[in-house]
């Protein structure tokens, strides 16, 4: 009987009645809850990119790539979001001042920060 391209590379079957079932199991992954950007971005893959998330789910490389697009975002807005502050004269100062005026310049910056990580990250 010929061997089978699968068996060639190291893959085994199991055999169900006069079927041929291929032993196929899933890598194991350590525990990663995925967080608001890898789910905003497997939200987008799902809906918008089909392709790309067949694709990144049949090699098992989802995953992964939703950790690091939950990583770089997650940094990347901490790191906007100062550089924003800084240059806006968002400081501690301002913050014993008024209140009000800088939980509003925050908040500002922040929805900027998100913005930006939307369309740079997620959407891309």
């Amino acid at each position: 009987m010929n061997t089978s391209l699968f068996e060639r590379n190291g893959g085994t079957y199991s055999t169900v009645s006069d079927y041929r079932i291929p032993n196929l199991a899933l890598q194991d992954e350590s525990e990663y809850s995925i967080g608001l950007w890898g789910q905003r971005r497997l939200d987008y893959l799902k809906n918008h990119r089909r392709v790309l998330y067949v694709n990144l789910l049949t090699s098992g490389k989802l995953t992964e790539h939703l950790r690091e697009v939950d990583k770089t975002a997650f940094e990347q807005r901490e790191r906007i979001v100062k550089q924003m502050m800084e240059a806006q004269g968002v400081t501690e100062q301002l913050k014993g001042e008024s209140q009000l005026l800088w939980v509003g310049k925050v908040n500002n910056i922040c929805a900027c920060a998100d913005e930006i990580i939307r369309n740079e990250l997620i959407y891309d």
